[in-house]
């Protein structure tokens, strides 16, 4: 793509702080990171608060997110003193899906998990990156086969006609995870409990051992492309 082109010395595979700083420089004030406070995303909070880079940070609240997620949200505004900005879905379009359809649908079909996907984080998403020219993601190739085949480290978002980076696309499990022990990182405790990959607390489980990474995620869908439709 010629959106790319003229970008991708920005990006660093083995320095995320570095594509970062390159990223924040050559889009000055119109660039933002979403956080879902997973593992790939603290260690990304903590090299923007860390080293000052001047990145909007947000996050989704879909209204059905596990207690220890709102947790680590409060432990990492303390910690570094900032204030991680929240969205919320559309209060209208929440009411009409749960009183048509319950505040269950999206276990009787894919379809029905999509569109409640879309109004708790699509839609949302989209409110947070207006005006936005690129935005940062916690994604690393080796989350699931689909990510690494069909994903880099710069990206060009056709929908929405923006810049889509992924810092930490070339890094290991065992590198994210060192990060955070070494850097003393707040991070959700469920991952101590086997649930690799977090999300709304209905769609999410632990996962077994032998089972791939995000498994837990929507677990009664086909296991080979399970997304919510925030990354295509």
């Amino acid at each position: 793509m010629k959106e790319l082109a003229n970008i991708n010395t920005l990006a660093d595979a083995q320095n995320p702080v570095q594509t970062l700083r390159n990223l924040a420089k050559k889009f000055a004030g119109k660039i933002a990171f979403s956080t879902s406070f997973s593992l790939e995303d603290q260690v990304i909070t903590d090299m923007i608060f860390s080293y000052q880079i001047p990145i909007k940070v947000f996050t989704l609240d879909t209204g059905r997110l596990f207690k220890e997620t709102h947790q680590v949200l409060e432990e990492t505004n303390k910690a570094y003193k900032q204030k991680i900005e929240v969205f919320f879905p559309e209060s209208q379009e929440l009411q009409t899906l749960v009183s048509n359809k319950g505040n269950y649908s999206f276990y009787d079909s894919v379809e029905n998990r999509k569109e409640c996907c879309f109004i708790r984080k699509v839609v949302p998403l989209n409110r947070a990156l207006q005006g936005v020219e690129c935005w940062i993601t916690g994604i690393r190739g080796g989350q699931s086969n689909n990510r690494q085949s069909n994903m880099d480290v710069l990206e060009w978002d056709e929908g929405r006609g923006i810049v889509k980076a992924h810092p930490l696309f070339a890094w290991s499990l065992d590198q994210t995870e060192k990060y955070i022990l070494d850097n003393n990182v707040p991070y959700n405790q469920l991952y101590d409990h086997g649930y690799p990959s977090i999300g709304c607390e209905p769609c999410t489980r632990a996962v077994k051992v032998g089972e791939a990474l995000r498994a837990g995620r929507w677990w009664w869908e086909n296991p080979t492309k399970k997304e919510c439709g925030l990354h295509k």
